[in-house]
C-alpha cells in the first residue's frame, strides 16, 4: 500500500498544481490512496463549494482541514461529505467529522485530522486525549491509521510522534507550509514527518506575496495579505505500508 499526502493547498495556484500533477504522480509512483490538506485553498483561507467540487472529481480520497476550516461559509453545505474531515478535537457538537474510514484494495484505512493548541489561536480540546480515545476505538476496526496533525509548534508535533509511536501507521504534520527534512520510521514502526510542506506559489512567504509579507514584518502595520504569483510547487510525502504487517516500511518526501 502506498499513501500520498499532499501539503496545504494555497489558493487557486495550489489547486491547479494538484489538477496538473496528481494523475501523473499516482501513475509514476504507484499510489493507492491520496490525502490532501485543503484548508487554505480558497484564497489562503478556507474552502469553497467550487474548490471542493474540483477536488472531489480528482483522484483524492480524503480532504483534511485545519485552523481555517470555517473560513468560508460554503463549507456548511458539504461538511458532511465523507471525503471531508475537520479536526477531531474541535469542540463537541459542531458539524462534520474528525475522522473517516475508507476502503482501499482489501484494507480499511482510518484518517484522523487533529489541530494543535500551541500558538494556534483556536479553541480546541486536547489533541492528545482526543486521539488516544479515537485510536482505542479504531484499532480493532481498521488495518491502517493515518493522522494529519495540523499544528504550529514543532515540539507539539514531535511529542505527538512519541505519543502515537507504534499505535498508528502514519503521522504527518501540516500548517507551517515548510517541508521538514526529519522523515523517519520510528522504533515502533510508525512513519513520521513534522511537516509535509505546501502546494502553491514557490516564490512566496508561505504562499503569500513577498513584498507584502516583508512590509508587515518591517512596519508591524496590518497590511492585507495577498497570494503570490509566479511558479508553483507541490510538496508532500509518500508512505509505503507493508501489506502483510500493516506497518510503515518507507517514507519519501515529494517536491515537484
Amino acid at each position: 500500500m502506498r499513501i500520498l499526502a499532499i501539503g496545504d493547498l494555497v489558493g487557486e495556484k495550489g489547486l491547479d498544481m494538484v489538477k496538473e500533477k496528481l494523475p501523473s504522480l499516482i501513475e509514476e509512483r504507484n499510489i493507492d490512496f491520496v490525502v490532501v490538506n485543503a484548508e487554505n485553498v480558497a484564497g489562503g483561507m478556507g474552502i469553497t463549494t467550487k474548490d471542493f467540487n474540483i477536488l472531489e472529481k480528482l483522484p483524492v480520497d480524503v480532504i483534511t482541514m485545519g485552523n481555517h476550516t470555517w473560513g468560508k461559509k460554503d463549507i456548511f453545505s458539504f461538511i458532511d461529505n465523507p471525503k471531508l474531515i475537520r479536526p477531531a478535537n474541535y469542540s463537541k457538537g459542531i458539524p462534520g467529522k474528525g475522522y473517516g474510514i475508507y476502503q482501499c484494495k482489501d484494507k480499511k484505512i482510518a484518517v484522523i485530522n487533529l489541530i494543535g493548541r500551541t500558538d494556534m489561536n483556536v479553541l480546541s480540546e486536547n489533541p492528545f486525549n482526543v486521539v488516544e480515545q479515537l485510536v482505542g476505538q479504531l484499532k480493532n476496526e481498521v488495518d491502517i491509521i493515518v493522522v494529519d496533525f495540523h499544528a504550529e509548534a514543532t515540539a507539539e508535533k514531535i511529542a505527538m510522534k512519541h505519543f502515537l509511536d507504534g499505535k498508528v501507521t502514519v503521522i504527518f504534520g501540516t500548517h507551517t507550509h515548510v517541508q521538514t527534512a526529519d522523515e523517519e520510521i520510528t522504533k515502533n514502526g510508525s512513519a513520521y514527518i513534522t511537516d509535509i510542506g505546501m502546494t502553491g506559489p514557490k516564490n512566496s512567504v508561505i504562499g503569500m506575496d513577498v513584498q507584502v509579507s516583508i512590509k508587515r514584518f518591517v512596519t508591524s502595520l496590518p497590511e492585507k495579505y495577498k497570494l503570490a504569483e509566479g511558479e508553483n510547487m507541490l510538496n508532500g510525502c509518500i508512505f509505503t505500508i507493508n501489506d502483510a504487517t500493516n506497518k510503515a516500511e518507507n517514507i519519501e518526501r515529494v517536491r515537484v
